[in-house]
């Protein structure tokens, strides 16, 4: 169902027209400050922060038709939150899962965990892995959630499994770019081309430090809760406006 906004339905058919990024990633930050300034508990900006995060997702893939999406959801940095946080969040992801998994499936939602789920409590690990079997057939969108992350970690993950097959081998073999890239977490999935921050911090955060290499950068003040399908676009026009060089040279 397309939006019944003329001016809104105008600006996406332009951004169609001028062809979208295939992969967007977000930083979704803000949360705390977003209840702080309304003299709420924290607990209250994860709530508008997670129905914030399901509309972009839903415009994302219904609206804009991008074909990859990423969300960081939870760093492993987040884990020296304090416990009665981290509880909430977890909670809080895993009854959104359990409610909105169907909407994401006719939706056409192909989910992806991108981190250490071991690390994660049972309930929720349980919830992802139930979400990423059911969605596998999906394809209209892939939505990779960050969880349990960190991409440091992640590339020593990735050394590590590398390291451990060659040495199975017998030999060490040359090692690539494309044979790394087999061993992290977006094997399957093309390098984000465009990443946004909220909140105004100007940092990557230990965020897909791998993969953003070439990725355009859009940074907003607006905390995540408040964040809106407008400012989306506004950030993918942005895109649009730029010339990617990718180390060479544009002529002319």
């Amino acid at each position: 169902m397309g939006t019944t906004d003329p001016a809104l339905a105008a600006r996406i058919a332009r951004a169609k027209a001028r062809g979208l990024p295939q992969h967007l990633a977000i930083i979704m930050d803000g949360n705390g400050r977003w209840a702080r300034r309304r003299g709420e508990e924290r607990r209250a900006g994860h709530r508008a922060g997670l129905e914030t995060a399901r509309k972009i997702v839903e415009f994302v893939g219904r609206e804009l038709g991008i074909k990859y999406l990423t969300l960081f959801v939870f760093s492993k940095e987040n884990w020296r939150r304090p416990k009665e946080e981290v509880d909430f969040l977890m909670g809080l992801l895993a009854d959104f899962l359990r409610q909105n998994l169907d909407e994401l499936l006719k939706g056409g939602v192909r989910l992806q965990v991108l981190g250490d789920l071991d690390g994660l409590p049972e309930r929720v690990r349980a919830e992802l892995e139930r979400a990423v079997d059911l969605s596998r057939a999906n394809d209209k969108l892939y939505l990779s959630l960050a969880i349990n992350y960190g991409g440091r970690q992640e590339i020593l993950r990735a050394v590590r499994l590398l390291l451990r097959d060659l040495w199975a081998r017998g030999q060490p073999g040359e090692i690539d770019e494309p044979l790394f890239r087999r061993y992290l977490y977006t094997a399957e999935l093309p390098d984000p081309d465009l990443l946004i921050r909220t909140s105004g911090e100007e940092r990557i955060s230990n965020f897909l430090l791998w993969q953003s290499a070439y990725a355009e950068f859009w940074v907003t003040e607006t905390l995540w809760p408040d964040f809106s399908v407008e400012e989306l676009l506004q950030a993918v026009e942005d895109f649009q406006s730029r010339q990617r060089k990718f180390g060479g040279v544009v002529e002319g």
